[in-house]
C-alpha cells in the first residue's frame, strides 16, 4: 500500500494540515515518487482526482531514492510504497500522515496508520499487486506446476509470510482467475488515471479496459 509520508521536520502533523497546505499552494507542495505511472505516482494522482488538488511531481529512479529524497528533504511528501517507507517510519526518518486506502495499516515496531479515507472520501481503488507471469499458450503442464508450486508452497511459506509482515506487506497469494478478479479494480482505476493524466499512448478501452 501506499503511504503518504512527510519528513518529521516537516510542519505537517496530520493528514488535513497538508492537504490544506495543497490547497493554499496549488501545485507547489512536492511529492517524489518512482516515476509516471509508479505506485507512488497513481496514489498521488489518485488523491488529486479525489480532492481537486493539485501538487508538484518531482522523480526519482526507484521507490527508495524518492523515498530518501523526502527523508533528506530535497521533497517535502512521498507516496512510495509501505514497504519502501517501513524502515523510515519505525527510525523516526518519516512522519507518515495516512495509507491510501480505506482500511488502516499495521506496521510492527511503530503503530497504526489511518486510511487516508478518514479526509478523503471518495479516493479510488489504488491497491498495488505483485504479480509472477507466464507466457500465454503455455503448455498445459507448466501451467499446472506453477498452480501446484503456488498453491503448495509459496501460499503456505512461513519465511514468506514473515518477509511480509517485517516490511509492512499484506500477503494476500493468489493465482489464476481468483488473481485476475481480485487486482481488475484497480488495473481499471490505474489505467483511467493514467490516461486522464496524458500519459496513455493508447486509450484503455482499445485494450478492452473499462471506465471506471
Amino acid at each position: 500500500m501506499p503511504i503518504v509520508s512527510v519528513n518529521p521536520n516537516s510542519p505537517y502533523q496530520n493528514m488535513q494540515q497538508l492537504l490544506d497546505a495543497m490547497k493554499a499552494s496549488p501545485g507547489q507542495i512536492t511529492f517524489a515518487t518512482a516515476g509516471n505511472t509508479s505506485s507512488g505516482h497513481i496514489a498521488a494522482e489518485a488523491i488529486s482526482k479525489a480532492t481537486g488538488l493539485k501538487y508538484r511531481h518531482v522523480t526519482y529512479d526507484g521507490g527508495n531514492p524518492a523515498v530518501i529524497a523526502t527523508v533528506g528533504g530535497e521533497s517535502q511528501v512521498t507516496t512510495q510504497l509501505a514497504s519502501e517507507q517501513a524502515e523510515m517510519i519505525k527510525g523516526k526518518r518519516l512522519r507518515p500522515l495516512a495509507v491510501v486506502s480505506n482500511r488502516p495499516l499495521e506496521i510492527e515496531g511503530y503503530g497504526t496508520i489511518p486510511p487516508i479515507t478518514n479526509w478523503v472520501k471518495k479516493l479510488p481503488a489504488v491497491d498495488t499487486a505483485f504479480g509472477i507471469f507466464i507466457p500465454k499458450g503455455a503448455p498445459a503442464e507448466v501451467v499446472a506446476t506453477m498452480e501446484k508450486v503456488w498453491a503448495e508452497r509459496i501460499a503456505n511459506s512461513g519465511k514468506l509470510k514473515a518477509y511480509a509482515r517485517a516490511r509492512s506487506v499484506l500477503f494476500t497469494p493468489m493465482s489464476g482467475k481468483a488473481a485476475h478478479d481480485a487486482v481488475w479494480a484497480t488495473v481499471i482505476t490505474d489505467s483511467a488515471i493514467i490516461s486522464e493524466a496524458g500519459m496513455a499512448k493508447v486509450a484503455p478501452e482499445k485494450l478492452g479496459i473499462p471506465k471506471p
